[in-house]
């Protein structure tokens, strides 16, 4: 990766990181406040404090750390330190098993809050998407067998409205988790409504990373464009190959070339085997020979040259639609798509845990920053989402039932809610050291899914 894209995607990761943390912290911070329990510091980041400032009547710290991943506020408490005794109502400790248990929630109550606001200007504003529009299906696909055809577009999956491609792509895990068949409502170039039953079983549950769709079948669809060269992705076999910008290709291996879906589909099938490419540059005709990069998805190999076709206004207005609506509206559909994916989420995770999910969906830093920088290069509208995305990640995350987590101290308030008295300061210190395990041991799995993804490319 050249500098500038590094320094992209590593300024994209560290302030994805810095508006969620600060966000996260921000809704204990206020809930202490709102309890009028006296904050000690605010910190963002673990380890050697780097920068620090006092501010308030409290003069709360507010620091900045050397180790981004995470942050904290602390606040005044019995436990941690001597409290003088005019201060002592103001400790967090001294708190209703209520007051504390809000104070808790507020973290991840303000991830989800954040989430909701950036789902509400989103739809406001208007999202380009791609249309849900079928092209041909596969031979001998699910698709292909439930009779789906080229020019399709699917109304709905199961009952559930689809407005776009990434609807359907959600629609499709979603409803596959439960459902062994998919009944899609599609509609034809005549207008024609039909339904398409399709078998969802092929749906790869253990790497979702992979295109589910394209394995039932379900291809977007493509304008017929020329196989003319729009642009060559910097460092791809292309590039090496020394493509340009116009290139025109006729045919590869002796093949004739006349649409862009045919170069697409030769580079596919051809993952590190040598092509013998005839083009037509500025009216004089020429070979190139190219060897089409590896790119594995689960258990499937492609390749990959790194061209983009030429597209005009009317193909890409062709593909896509624009996604919006009113303020009310928009707050209606802001909050139902923080629920579905909370909800999703929570299902997967608990999937993991009964081993009907495979762990190598975890993701760890290396891929968060990697999904970072990619929204970030395609445009302010899509790293917002990703902000969304991951603000309701880290919300669910947090709830969790594990010690450490605000989950597990909910968990410890609701015991104390029921018994009438707290937890023991030995059950206390048990829970602790199982949670800071079962934290290092997914951190350990999302690691080792980075390295692998990197490996793997």
């Amino acid at each position: 990766m050249n500098p500038e894209l590094l320094f992209v995607y590593a300024g994209a990761f560290v302030l994805a990181l810095g508006v969620l943390v600060v966000v996260h912290e921000m809704g204990h911070y206020l809930a202490a406040r709102a309890c009028n329990v006296k904050v000690l510091r605010f910190a963002f980041g673990f380890g050697k404090v780097i920068m620090m400032r006092r501010f308030g009547r409290d003069r709360t710290e507010w620091a900045v750390s050397a180790f981004p991943l995470g942050g904290y506020v602390k606040m005044l408490d019995e436990r941690e330190g001597e409290v003088c005794a005019e201060e002592l109502p103001r400790a967090f400790n001294r708190q209703s098993v209520g007051r504390r248990a809000f104070i808790v929630a507020a973290g991840p109550a303000a991830n989800f809050l954040l989430a909701i606001l950036l789902y509400w200007l989103l739809f406001m504003h208007g999202i380009a998407e791609l249309k849900p529009r079928l092209g041909a299906p596969p031979t001998d696909t699910p698709a292909a067998m439930a009779g789906v055809s080229e020019g399709e577009t699917v109304r709905s999956v199961n009952g559930k409205v689809i407005v776009t491609w990434q609807q359907l792509r959600w629609e499709v895990i979603r409803q596959a988790l439960d459902k062994e068949s998919l009944q899609l409502e599609v509609i034809n170039l005549q207008n024609e409504i039909s339904m398409r039953r399709l078998e969802s079983k092929l749906v790869d549950l253990e790497d979702l990373e992979t295109d589910q769709l394209r394995a039932l079948g379900l291809v977007l669809f493509r304008p017929r464009l020329p196989a003319v060269v729009g642009s060559v992705q910097p460092n791809s076999a292309a590039a090496l190959a020394e493509f340009k910008e116009g290139d025109r290709v006729l045919s590869i291996d002796g093949k004739p070339i006349t649409q862009w879906a045919e170069l697409a589909t030769a580079a596919r099938s051809s993952p590190g085997r040598q092509l013998r490419v005839q083009i037509e540059r500025s009216g004089r005709n020429m070979e190139l020979i190219v060897i089409p990069g590896i790119v594995e998805e689960g258990n499937h190999r492609f390749g990959r040259l790194g061209l983009m076709a030429k597209e005009g206004v009317g193909d890409l207005f062709e593909m896509t639609t624009i996604v919006t609506y009113g303020p009310v509206e928009s707050i209606r559909r802001a909050l139902e798509q923080t629920w579905d994916t909370s909800i999703l989420s929570l299902r997967m995770m608990g999937r993991m845990l009964t081993g009907e999910l495979s762990w190598k969906n975890l993701s760890g830093p290396v891929t968060i920053a990697d999904y970072a920088g990619q929204s970030a290069r395609l445009g302010p509208t899509y790293y917002l989402r990703f902000l969304a995305l991951i603000s309701i990640s880290l919300g669910v995350l947090n709830l969790l039932p594990v010690p450490v987590l605000d989950g597990g101290h909910l968990m410890y308030y609701l015991v104390e809610f029921v018994k009438g008295g707290p937890v023991s300061e030995r059950a206390l210190e048990i829970g602790q050291q199982i949670g800071f395990a079962l934290l290092a041991l997914l951190m350990a799995f999302a690691f080792y899914n980075d390295i692998n993804r990197l490996v793997s490319g």
